[in-house]
């Protein structure tokens, strides 16, 4: 039975560790080919809008610094190889179409229905040699651009540290890949055989359908050392039946005898002594209440470097890194209060040649359920080969983020079902603001952080577009932690398995600078065609009048020259005079308006509304008690605005001696004065109950120049067109509401 244990024991040890073998080569060779994975996004992102790379040479030097486990990158548009680097050694890949070249094109189609990242062979390549292609499919505009590629050699993957470490005298390593072409599996290393599967163990790597295998060279090792003591145990047993028959007459000295010997294997069973030589992996005693090493096996003495005396006379202490003693100490009070029976953990030794070693071990303590603790038994297996890996895989980790991060814009991956997002990039800082870690500790972080007016739009469309697994490239607002709105371009990539959307990765870019030039520029050619206008209705106007005048002075003078007596020639003369004073009234309105129009360095000043208001009315005053009109003026006497003193009084003095001048002849007159804010502007509002204007008629020419409205003597329509052109000067704005026989509303907007 002991024997058979044993058997059993070593057996199960050497399966665990091919199988510990195995997973770290798996791991290993899956954290590689994510790692292949950003750098292909990474060569993705150097395509510009039109679809043509930038500075591709440069990020590709990048990713072959940053990743020695990737040989050469390359761009191809629509299936076809253009951008290669390093080109030096790749010349003869260049031109190929991977979606018309029968050896190339079913693993390039899968990469394109899959969606993901796809490493197709190993194959022969063009360039020579035996490699891999990791091929990530690129859509721009949710339209198939090409593929974003890493050239992996064959020997470059085997270069994995995991498998050199592999001891080739016990095990042997092979990779293979089932042909959907030719349906059989096809090996890369040594023999072309499947191999005995109950001398194997087994892992799968789907981005690259590859089967990995871990080989038993030795697969009786242990057989011909146990069936020579189970040979020995045999012909001991019957070497005991032997003295139990000849002793049999002996029953007292028999019984003394068996008592002996049943104590020493007792003893000899509790200690395991048998296995506990022969183990794999390293075991020691020791005291619960002093820490003292009480005994070790040769497997535990080998990885510290004592030798089995030495190590009794160490104290568990004195063996354990510095840094890890607060936590070991943790875990083994609760041993020793009976909190816990048991536990694992993994921990850093001192060695005697003061080396560090990482070992796993797993801490029993040997006493019975409910019983006070004497001593534990500690298993320990050295994984410092894998530690020291996965320092590696980490470094490599934060090489890649690093190089993330110095992308301008925030690069980003969350689960597709809740938005929550799983990574979010340190550019985040400069753009929003926020850390990475702030981002992520809130689960609803991206949507709430959306502007307002923007946030339904943008969730729903890019739920949309993940429920039809289309990537996609949308624009809008997002409040950043100072409380300034930046406007941001967010390039979303779906990543889908079986139909269904997984996880998204995109961009976020900063466009704020790109939106403040949009909107210069729609406000300068806003500027431009307003002023357009009005120097196209200037030259009409100046045309227009100048012409009549012009006209009129010409056939006066011909008149007199015709004329006949010196009677006529005084007439004429005096209609000469009438011409030429209304001549000049054109040009001094002609010039006041160019004056408004071209004086860009308008001086401005705190007033005081309802001061100025007052001092118009007291202007106004002898028209207001010829006509008896009531004025009811509810402007505070605490309003300020920022504007021209000349330009102010002339608009209260236009627009209330308007109000004036129309009131209806069989009303009495009333004018309403007042003052609010609206949409952040101060509102200045004149309302009359006068003629009233037909907006309907005339609404489009109110604030024309001549445009007259009434049959009134002392209407020039001239007014109402310079108070718009003040207005317009101070970057204001100018309603009117009014309808025939009941009166009129101008509202003045101050910005």
């Amino acid at each position: 039975m002991i024997i058979s244990q044993q058997y059993h024991i070593a057996q199960k040890a050497k399966d665990d560790e091919m199988s510990g073998i195995l997973q770290n080569i798996h791991k290993s060779i899956e954290q590689s080919l994510k790692d292949n994975y950003v750098g292909a996004l990474t060569l993705a992102l150097t395509i510009n809008d039109k679809g043509i790379p930038e500075n591709f040479e440069a990020v590709g030097k990048q990713i072959l610094a940053n990743d020695e486990y990737i040989d050469a990158v390359q761009l191809v548009p629509d299936g076809i190889i253009r951008y290669t680097y390093p080109l030096e050694g790749n010349e003869a890949a260049i031109g190929i179409n991977l979606l018309k070249d029968e050896k190339y094109r079913h693993e390039a189609l899968k990469a394109i229905q899959t969606r993901k990242m796809y490493f197709a062979g190993p194959f022969e390549l063009k360039q020579g040699g035996l490699g891999i292609l990791g091929r990530l499919a690129i859509y721009k505009n949710n339209k198939f651009w090409g593929f974003s590629a890493v050239i992996i050699r064959f020997e470059t993957l085997l270069n994995n540290p995991e498998i050199k470490n592999i001891d080739h005298s016990r095990y042997a390593f092979q990779i293979s890949k089932f042909s959907s072409i030719t349906q059989k599996e096809n090996f890369f290393l040594g023999s072309n055989q499947k191999p005995d599967p109950k001398n194997t163990v087994t892992a799968f790597v789907p981005d690259g359908d590859w089967k990995l295998y871990l080989i038993d060279k030795q697969p009786n090792e242990f057989f011909a050392a146990y069936i020579l003591k189970g040979i020995l145990g045999f012909i001991t047993a019957l070497l005991i039946g032997f003295l139990t028959t000849a002793f049999f007459k002996k029953p007292a000295e028999l019984e003394k005898l068996l008592k002996k010997q049943a104590d020493e294997l007792l003893k000899n069973e509790i200690k395991f002594k048998s296995v506990f030589d022969q183990a794999a992996v390293g075991i020691t005693y020791v005291d619960t209440v002093t820490g003292q090493l009480l005994e070790a096996n040769k497997k535990y003495c080998d990885l510290l470097g004592y030798t089995e005396e030495e190590i009794k006379q160490k104290n568990i202490i004195t063996i354990i890194h510095p840094d890890d003693l607060k936590k070991s100490f943790k875990n083994f009070e609760k041993l020793k209060k009976g909190i816990i029976r048991e536990y694992s953990t993994e921990r850093r030794h001192i060695t005697k040649s003061n080396d560090t070693i990482w070992i796993k071990l797993t801490i029993s303590p040997l006493w019975e359920i409910n019983g006070i603790p004497t001593n534990h038994i500690a298993i320990a297996e050295d994984v410092t080969e894998r530690k020291l890996a996965e320092q590696v895989i980490l470094d490599s980790q934060k090489r890649m983020e690093s190089l993330i991060n110095t992308i301008d814009g925030i690069v980003w991956e969350c689960n597709a079902e809740n938005f929550e997002f799983t990574f979010v990039s340190k550019k985040v800082e400069s753009i929003l603001g926020y850390t990475s870690e702030e981002w992520l500790k809130t689960s609803n972080f991206w949507v709430d952080h959306i502007y307002p007016e923007d946030k339904d739009y943008a969730a729903n469309f890019c739920v949309d577009q993940t429920k039809k697994l289309k990537n996609h490239d949308f624009e809008y607002r997002m409040i950043a932690k100072d409380g300034s709105v930046v406007w941001v371009r967010d390039i979303v990539n779906v990543i889908s398995e079986n139909g269904k959307a997984k996880k998204l990765r995109g961009i976020i870019i900063d466009v704020s600078k790109n939106k403040e030039t949009e909107k210069d520029l729609n406000n300068s050619f806003n500027l431009v065609t307003e002023q357009n206008k009005r120097l196209l209705n200037f030259s009409y106007i100046v045309s227009h009048n100048l012409r009549s005048h012009t006209s009129n002075i010409s056939s006066i003078v011909d008149l007199i020259d015709n004329s006949e007596s010196e009677e006529e020639k005084e007439e004429m003369i005096q209609l000469l005079k009438s011409v030429s004073d209304s001549l000049n009234e054109t040009m001094l309105n002609l010039n006041e308006v160019v004056n408004i129009q071209t004086n860009i360095g308008i001086v401005t000043e705190q007033l005081n509304l309802k001061q100025y208001l007052d001092n118009t009315l007291a202007v106004l005053a002898d028209q207001i008690e010829l006509k008896g009109i009531k004025i009811i003026n509810s402007i505070k006497e605490d309003i300020e605005v920022i504007y021209n003193p000349a330009y102010l009084e002339s608009i209260l003095y236009n627009l209330i001696s308007n109000a004036i001048r129309y009131s209806h002849p069989e009303k009495h007159p009333i004018i309403t004065i007042d003052c609010y804010t609206e949409h952040n502007k101060t509102v200045l509002k004149i309302s009359d109950n006068g003629i009233g204007i037909d907006l309907a008629k005339n609404g489009h020419k109110i604030f024309g120049m001549y445009k007259k409205f009434s049959t009134h003597k002392d209407s020039r329509g001239i007014g109402l067109f310079i108070t718009k052109n003040q207005i317009d000067a101070m970057g204001g704005s100018i309603t009117v509401e009014s309808e025939p026989n009941l009166g009129t509303t101008f509202k003045v907007y101050i910005s």
